[in-house]
């Protein structure tokens, strides 16, 4: 088989429930007409499951590897060691080594400082922000001392070349950063389709991060507010993609996923929504666990799949690697599982049944099959009791929302879910975990 094409597109902080084919669009102020069709064509994931903030997904998804392994646990101020160190391998070193030209336009959030921007982990080229986005309300903050704490900046690289700051990141380039995203993607599919060459496009938008404020030809669009707004700009920009692979002629040879990286966002005025699950990121509930994710490719997924299989951010990494031919680390743990069965060939099951949930240096939650065991509680964002001295356990089929503990009732599930627990830990005891901070290898 010709090597696929790769679209990755991940939108930042969106909800299970913001998207009219989740059961939001006009519910939450936005219909999302672009995405909605875009879900009828493939797979739809009512059970794709994520890390509690930005730096430990996009962590998850580069290496396969749960953050508390990669030492990626939070996002910490600029120039600070943060992200992965350049032992890690990045899922762009591998498609990469497999001929792939790869780019990545966007949130990147592994690494701000020479060695670990994007163009040093595997992607030929970059254009976006190495942190995060509320650093554009720097300029516009009262008291903001540019002499202690960095003027942020839209950056580019090239592999083999210095990354360089473009321009300012502040709130109006915000507004348009997602705009120029696009139209970088667009050209580089095209660049690359007329080379004849397979391509692994990584697209991680700004949208709907904090603060959610929309391109000006979208502002007032809803009539609902920024948030609506954005999120109509979101469903625009994606269909915006969609339509360039129609146009190139290569649908029928290019995975296209869309998905989010976190739960939604608790911050008013730019409050999300996780429909029927409690909770946001930052906690280990089900409405921060559980994300949008919708992947097409005509002939190899059948259009108007839904499923509630479990799958977790890092079995893209090990599915996306064995798709473009390379060979999964053998020299570490890799927690990604290959779900390509369960993808490409439309089986029923998923490759895995469940996962352990970090977040920082506590195991926080675990879910296994329908069930839920959390060790600490935080239903909401810092409002936890801390360590439970007895866990609690949720079937979240009978109780979505979690709020009757029934362990004592179910002791069984115990079994299957601390071995679990014990299986990770043993692979830590052989592969011991990458400290947070750490400085790259010489």
């Amino acid at each position: 088989m010709t090597q696929p094409n790769i679209v990755l597109i991940v939108a930042d902080n969106l909800g299970w429930g913001e998207l009219g084919c989740y059961g939001g669009g006009a519910l939450r102020g936005a219909p999302t007409p672009r995405i909605d069709a875009f879900a009828e064509e493939g797979v739809l994931l009512q059970n794709f499951n994520v890390e509690s903030d930005c730096v430990p997904t996009r962590s998850a998804l580069m290496t396969g590897r749960h953050p508390i392994r990669t030492g990626s646990l939070q996002s910490v101020p600029p120039g600070l060691p943060q992200g992965l160190t350049r032992w890690e391998l990045t899922l762009a070193q591998l498609l990469s080594a497999q001929g792939y030209a790869t780019a990545h336009f966007g949130k990147w959030h592994l690494g701000d400082i020479e060695g670990r921007y994007p163009s040093d982990r595997g992607f030929d080229e970059w254009y976006g922000i190495p942190r995060t986005t509320d650093e554009s309300q720097f300029t516009s903050s009262v008291g903001y001392d540019s002499s202690v704490a960095d003027l942020p900046y839209i950056m580019e690289g090239k592999a083999g070349q210095r990354s360089r700051q473009v321009k300012l990141y502040d709130l109006e380039s915000r507004r348009t950063i997602d705009e120029e995203l696009v139209a970088k993607s667009n050209e580089f599919m095209n660049r690359h389709v007329q080379a004849k060459k397979p391509f692994f496009l990584y697209l991680p938008l700004v949208h709907l991060h904090f603060p959610t404020l929309p391109h000006r030809d979208f502002a007032g669009r809803t009539g609902n507010g920024d948030f609506a707004d954005s999120m109509a700009e979101m469903d625009h920009r994606v269909g915006q993609v969609v339509d360039e692979v129609s146009r190139l002629g290569i649908s029928d040879n290019t995975l296209l996923i869309f998905c989010s990286d976190n739960g939604p966002e608790f911050r008013a005025p730019f409050r999300g929504t996780a429909g029927p699950w409690r909770g946001t990121y930052h906690t280990a509930m089900e409405g921060s666990l559980r994300v949008p994710f919708i992947a097409r490719w005509p002939g190899r997924i059948d259009p108007g799949r839904v499923s509630n299989e479990i799958v977790h951010v890092t079995d893209i990494f090990t599915t996306l690697a064995r798709l473009a031919g390379a060979s999964i680390p053998t020299d570490r743990p890799i927690d990604g599982v290959d779900q390509a069965d369960f993808l490409f060939k439309n089986e029923s099951k998923s490759a895995r049944e469940g996962f352990i949930f970090y977040i920082k240096q506590e195991m926080r939650a675990l879910k296994w099959r329908d069930w839920k065991l959390h060790f600490y509680w935080e239903p909401e964002v810092n409002e936890g009791k801390g360590k439970l001295e007895s866990p609690y356990l949720f079937n979240l089929t009978r109780d979505p929302k979690e709020e009757t503990d029934i362990l004592v009732f179910n002791t069984w599930v115990l079994g299957p879910m601390l071995r679990m627990v014990k299986a990770f830990n043993d692979s830590v005891e052989s592969f011991p975990n990458v400290k947070p901070g750490a400085k790259d290898p010489k």
